[in-house]
């Protein structure tokens, strides 16, 4: 099951709030994407696994992913342990990816930054040959990607390169609406959170207007890298 990128979430929606329109330009583009979430996001105050995994199947279908796996690790209490490691590493031999999204490297829930770290810490051990792992009873090869990259959640950070999606913008906003227990509902009885104001729903727009403002574009999403990226040409580069 080689694919081009495969998304990791700590909790369902992440990915879409954090990289949506970007997994939609890609895939429009003709590379294969897929999603894994860590948690069911169980512990949110807002629906319940159930209504998340529901929400995140039609998420899937209008970004057109394929594949999304859910591991159930513990929402709330990830942690970098041998455990959770290990069934990363298995997701990442699995899928092949060349590039892998991760969390945010630090944001406000704390399970973001820690789904980050996990995933670097994985993404690596998924390469040596001594760690073995299973999968259907079958041996898996080493895989190692070629790069990490996390998207901009929260917080507010400063990207290390952004990529443009003006085109999909609205098919991002359409994803994250697809967790409608999640977001701004003015008829909702469920109890407020900082994700279900109408202030957070305005923000997905203007914040990925402004870092399109900055880079030349009219919408992008921002990124961090782990390595230095190298360029063989310029010809992908707004001006």
């Amino acid at each position: 099951m080689k694919i081009d990128i495969l998304a990791i979430g700590a909790h369902p929606d992440d990915v879409e709030l954090g990289c949506g329109g970007t997994i939609a330009k890609l895939i429009s583009a003709g590379k294969s994407v897929s999603i894994v979430d860590l948690t069911e996001g169980e512990l949110g105050s807002r629906g319940t696994n159930i209504t998340r995994a529901a929400e995140a199947a039609e998420a899937c279908k209008i970004l057109g992913i394929t594949h999304r796996e859910n591991l159930k690790m513990r929402d709330g209490f990830l942690s970098n342990a041998e455990e959770y490691q290990l069934q990363i590493v298995k997701m990442i031999r699995k899928y092949q990816p060349e590039i892998v999204f991760a969390n945010s490297i630090d944001d406000r829930h704390p399970d973001h930054a820690k789904a980050a770290k996990l995933v670097s810490d994985a993404c690596f051990l998924a390469g040596l040959v001594k760690i073995e792992t299973n999968l259907d009873g079958e041996k898996q090869a080493i895989w190692r990607p070629k790069q990490i990259f996390n998207y901009i959640q929260w917080k507010h950070i400063t990207p290390d390169f952004v990529f443009d999606i003006s085109e999909f913008m609205e098919k991002k906003i359409e994803a994250c609406l697809a967790y409608k227990t999640q977001f701004y509902d003015p008829t909702s009885t469920e109890p407020m959170t900082p994700i279900a104001t109408k202030d957070f729903l305005e923000s997905l727009t203007y914040r990925a207007q402004d870092l399109g403002r900055l880079s030349g574009v009219d919408y992008a999403e921002g990124f961090t890298t782990e390595k230095l990226l190298a360029f063989k040409n310029f010809d992908g580069i707004v001006c």
